[in-house]
């Protein structure tokens, strides 16, 4: 009878908690059995359920061990649960031993839970201003309920999404307690036949800004097929959203919310039909109506213009009052920026506003411009600010190029600058925040590279050669960029890329596609193509070089040096070429993608980013024809010759002139040529 209580027993160990939701295990490995790690978890597991039922926000975090062997862990439990502390506890409690079973040995875990969420990791996500933990897909998880809402399905769908927008707006705006939490209903309606409940929640360490872009970019993943189920969560580590047909959270909603449709379409209303003894034939009350109207249609379109005009004139007046004055010879082409409607030159002290004074808690990186750091204006609007160093190689020519480039360029697969400040010797660029940083921040990182499927990673791909083509063949100004590297490739929240730092580039003219010289040879070596790097020619042919070089990097995760990375080469480029000339390229792609299931594209990314970076500039296909060849499976490639850099082998000092373009990749550099 023993072994059978004791089998039971057992059983009942292993299954889910009654109120679980699900569990994301984690991609950082596994900690040895009884080892260092799984010390410093118990540990951390002891200690976050009493600290998370702590009031006032139900959140708390703990670290635990140093080095490979720490233990960064949060709990967060649901802001409704101020009056059953017990149950928080006991929540984070049965999470964590959750976690335990379902991902046994996993170093990251996340378990999500009716009434808490608690995660871990030996990655240090603890410190918001540090770390784009706002939207860390490694941690996401989606549940929705079965059946669907009744009802038209499109104003059931706007209804849903209406209602979770607002209910994230309360809870970014909620400093109370807990903070960063607020629970709504919406009544039944056109745009919902059913009575709504939702609930919307941050880690109260968040700030507004980061909570709502958190939130909304989780509202984001709720499309026409899920936002007319009966319910559904989506849940990440910092942020989560819910909406339920009933009522589920404890004590009455925070807030109710009118729905931005309260009925139906009213019917349309019949014409009133003529009354013959009136003595008003229909064909009469035409010529009645329509001469008034004509004469207020035509007031309205003057009055239009004369208020675009006057706004045009009155926001140039504006910037130049605000705009702080430039070296002599140095203005910016103001005319230009006028007629740029989303474009601002913006005072020097909303600059420091909204970085906190440039803190380094708001810095995000640094580049051969400077450093760029995060910011959020007051309305909310997160910003990226690049501020030119002191110590800078570039300087104000550059910055003004990239002023006068980028502002003319709209592209999806183009950075957005929003405006420029120039102040005595402060010179910044203000661009939108980009939240997933740059590619490099990916490929290059053991932990993060797997974040990168083989899909995700042709998208990129496509999305820099349309980018590309855009600056070459279709935008207003014919552009060649001169510095493409992945540091340069930022990622936005759907990890779309977006071609950035536009300080180097040329405009050159549409019917001159021939190579041009210069006697200032600027970029990044690596990404050079060789008759730029050695003799200052250059073309859109140097772009396709650079493109080259990055889509054998995509797929490799390799940079485009280091010997212990590529064979016997110094460099990613005659290695990935040998190994296509003996049939074994799929020895180059990188190990966190499953070759198999997408060989055929692989090898034919493979065979573009040859073609792209062939010696001889002539041989390399536009971005026209790369956007043609990626576009069509079917479409023949042509078999690319050697690459430049061929000939750059470990040992090998035959050539050493060429060795240079294999410096490290992060090194922006600017040498002049004499002629």
């Amino acid at each position: 009878m023993a072994g059978v209580l004791l089998t039971i027993l057992a059983f009942l160990l292993v299954l889910p908690s009654a109120t679980a939701i699900g569990k994301v295990c984690g991609n950082a490995g596994n900690y040895t059995a009884n080892g260092t790690y799984q010390s410093n978890l118990a540990s951390v597991a002891a200690t976050l359920p009493n600290n998370t039922s702590s009031l006032p926000q139900l959140f708390a975090n703990a670290t635990a061990g140093q080095g490979a062997d720490a233990v960064y862990a949060l709990a967060l439990c649901r802001g409704d649960m101020t009056n059953n502390l017990t149950g928080c506890s006991d929540c984070v409690a049965g999470s964590f031993r959750y976690a335990q079973r379902m991902c046994p040995n996993d170093r990251a875990a996340s378990v999500y839970d009716d009434g808490c969420l608690v995660g871990f990791s030996n990655r240090n996500f603890l410190v918001p201003a540090n770390n784009n933990v706002t939207q860390d897909t490694s941690t996401l998880f989606e549940f929705w309920n079965p059946g669907s809402l009744a009802g038209n399905a499109t104003l059931v769908s706007a209804g849903v999404r209406d209602l979770l927008a607002q209910t994230a707006q309360e809870a970014a705006n909620n400093n109370g307690t807990p903070a960063r939490f607020a629970t709504a209903v919406m009544d039944a309606s056109a745009s919902a036949t059913q009575t709504l409940y939702s609930m919307a929640q941050c880690t109260p360490d968040l700030s507004a800004g980061d909570c709502l872009s958190c939130l909304r970019w989780l509202i984001g993943m709720v499309n026409d097929t899920t936002s007319v189920r009966k319910g559904g969560r989506i849940l990440v580590l910092r942020c989560n959203v819910r909406f339920e047909t009933n009522m589920f959270n404890e004590g009455p909603p925070m807030k109710r919310i009118t729905p931005s449709s309260s009925g139906p379409p009213a019917p349309p209303v019949p014409a009133p039909t003529p009354d013959k003894r009136s003595g008003i034939k229909p064909w009469v009350i035409p010529l009645i109506v329509a001469p008034p109207l004509a004469v207020v249609a035509i007031c309205f379109i003057f009055y239009c213009c004369w208020k675009r005009r006057r706004n045009r004139k009155g926001n140039l007046r504006l910037r130049r009052k605000h705009a702080n004055k430039l070296q002599a010879g140095d203005e910016l082409d103001w005319e230009m920026e006028a007629e740029l409607s989303e474009f601002s030159v913006f005072d020097f002290h909303q600059i420091l506003q909204a970085t906190d004074n440039f803190s380094e808690g708001n810095k995000l990186g640094e580049g051969g411009f400077g450093p760029v750091y995060k910011g959020q204006f007051p309305e909310g609007i997160e910003i990226a600010v690049k501020r030119l160093a002191s110590h800078s190689g570039q300087g104000f020519i550059e910055f003004k190029n990239e002023v006068q480039l980028i502002a003319k360029l709209q592209h999806t697969n183009l950075v957005r600058l929003l405006g420029c400040c120039s102040q005595e010797e402060e010179k910044i660029l203000v661009y939108e925040y980009l939240p997933n940083k740059s590619l490099d921040f990916f490929i290059f990182d053991e932990n993060r590279k797997s974040l990168l499927d083989w899909n995700k990673r042709l998208a990129i791909i496509e999305g820099i050669a349309e980018g590309l083509l855009y600056l070459h063949k279709h935008s207003r100004l014919r552009v060649i960029h001169r510095d493409l590297k992945p540091s340069n490739i930022l990622l936005d929240s759907e990890l779309n890329p977006k071609i950035s730092d536009f300080g180097l580039a040329k405009i050159f003219s549409s019917n001159n596609i021939e190579e041009s010289t210069t006697r200032r040879v600027v970029g990044t070596y690596g990404y050079m193509a060789p008759e730029y790097a050695s003799e200052g020619l250059f073309s859109i042919k140097s772009d396709v070089f650079s493109f080259g070089v990055l889509v054998l990097e995509i797929l490799s995760g390799k940079r485009n040096s280091g010997s212990h990375e590529c064979g016997d080469f110094i460099n990613i480029l005659g290695y990935a070429w040998q190994l296509y000339e003996e049939e074994r390229w799929s020895e180059l792609v990188d190990s966190s993608l499953v070759t198999m299931s997408h060989s055929a594209e692989m090898r034919r990314c493979m065979n573009i980013g040859l073609l792209c970076v062939q010696e001889n500039a002539a041989d390399r296909p536009t971005m026209l024809d790369v956007v043609a060849m990626l576009s069509s499976k079917t479409k023949i490639l042509a078999e690319p010759k050697h690459p430049a850099y061929f000939n750059v082998r470990v040992g090998n000092e035959e050539t050493p002139t060429t060795t240079k373009s294999c410096s490290i990749n992060e090194m922006t550099i600017s040498v002049t040529t004499p002629r």
